[in-house]
């Protein structure tokens, strides 16, 4: 532990659910325990009370919207940093972070905290995208999006670039796990065309880029061939999304799959869901940065399948190769989902490689090592 007590700010749209909010509830919870002064500052969401009960400080402004009076919060920001005195500030997110880097240009450089970006994503390329390698420091979660600032933004130096894989935590997501017989009944009964059916399941967003018209695709090629699976879409739509997720519901129609697949919207259980679950999916139309869902599941011992490219792709090369399937080809998906639904001994995924602890302690020791707690900082890379 640090002998001096940083403020670290974090800054991102909101914090309603994703990967990459519970990355930053996860860092928060590591510098409160670290013996530092945590803060976010989002649009707010259903996350913002785990964040502050557990020691974090949070404060609510929409600086996420794409939109030019969003700019107007760059004075509000400026004088925060000065109030607050934040001694290091991490943008998790691009108009967020334009916010934060346009307050903190204006600061006196002498008065300027540590500016340090975390890349979640796989841009598109340009200057919109370029304030998240802008930072002192950049962090990739990945080593797809390492490649992607190193091929895009060579003007970040070597030394400035760190490697810091996302990781899980093993204790919470443990082989094996089962959920207790309260949980089941309570699932069946609020879903009750699940009960006593091998799940094949997508979490995540309903958005038209993770994949959930493969899926559907992929569960009426099953069912075809007499292999009786059941679909489970697990997330909510946001508002303005909620034309693509009817759009789903009118295709799963289509297939007659209206009576072979539940759409269950938000919810806080996905452990209890994979365990249930014969198999987990990942079939992002573009690279996922990481892979959360996938982690958490391969952690527990339900198998994966998912588009062979990006963080995805990582972390079934590491723990379940077998899951691995060319993006966009459904004619090898439902082969792979096939062979692995009728092997006579279920396929085991390998043990869990990416740490919540190791990218928690690398993420900290970056922090007070930018600030001088502990010396000059490294390359992690």
């Amino acid at each position: 532990m640090s002998t001096r007590k940083l403020t670290v700010l974090q800054v991102l749209p909101a914090l309603q659910s994703g990967g990459v909010e519970r990355g930053v509830l996860e860092v928060a919870d590591a510098l409160v325990a670290a013996g530092h002064r945590s803060l976010v500052v989002s649009g707010g969401g259903r996350m913002v009370a785990e964040l502050t009960d557990r020691g974090s400080e949070h404060f609510e402004k929409a600086i996420g919207a794409k939109s030019p009076f969003t700019l107007r919060h760059v004075g509000w920001l400026r004088k925060f940093l000065i109030q607050q005195r934040v001694d290091l500030v991490d943008i998790h997110s691009r108009m967020p972070g334009w916010i934060a880097w346009l307050a903190w240009k204006s600061l006196p450089a002498a008065k300027r905290p540590a500016f340090v970006s975390t890349l979640h994503g796989l841009h598109s390329t340009g200057f919109y995208s370029s304030v998240m390698c802008r930072g002192e420091h950049v962090i990739a979660v990945s080593e797809t999006v390492q490649e992607y600032v190193r091929k895009n933004y060579g003007f970040v130096p070597v030394n400035r670039l760190h490697l810091i894989h996302r990781g899980i935590d093993s204790n919470e997501y443990p082989r094996g796990f089962q959920p207790d017989e309260a949980w089941k009944s309570a699932f069946f009964e609020q879903f009750p065309a699940t009960r006593d059916q091998r799940l094949l399941t997508l979490a995540g967003r309903i958005t038209r880029l993770k994949g959930h018209e493969d899926l559907l695709k992929l569960l009426a090629r099953l069912r075809d061939r007499g292999i009786a699976v059941h679909g489970l879409i697990v997330g909510g739509a946001d508002p303005r999304k909620a034309a693509y997720a009817d759009e789903m519901k009118k295709l799963a129609a289509t297939l007659n799959l209206s009576d072979h697949v539940t759409f269950t919207g938000h919810r806080a259980d996905l452990k209890q869901i994979y365990a249930i679950s014969a198999m987990v999916f990942s079939l992002s139309s573009t690279p996922e940065s990481f892979g959360r869902t996938v982690a958490e599941a391969l952690s527990i011992g339900t198998p994966v399948v998912g588009y062979q490219h990006g963080g995805v792709a990582e972390i079934l090369a590491a723990q379940f190769p077998d899951g691995a399937v060319q993006k966009g080809n459904l004619d090898s998906l439902t082969e792979t989902v096939t062979r692995l639904l009728t092997l006579p001994v279920p396929a085991v995924p390998g043990p869990c490689v990416f740490s919540k602890a190791t990218m928690l302690s690398k993420t900290i020791g970056l922090y007070e090592s930018v600030c001088g707690c502990n010396g000059a900082p490294t390359d992690m890379g």
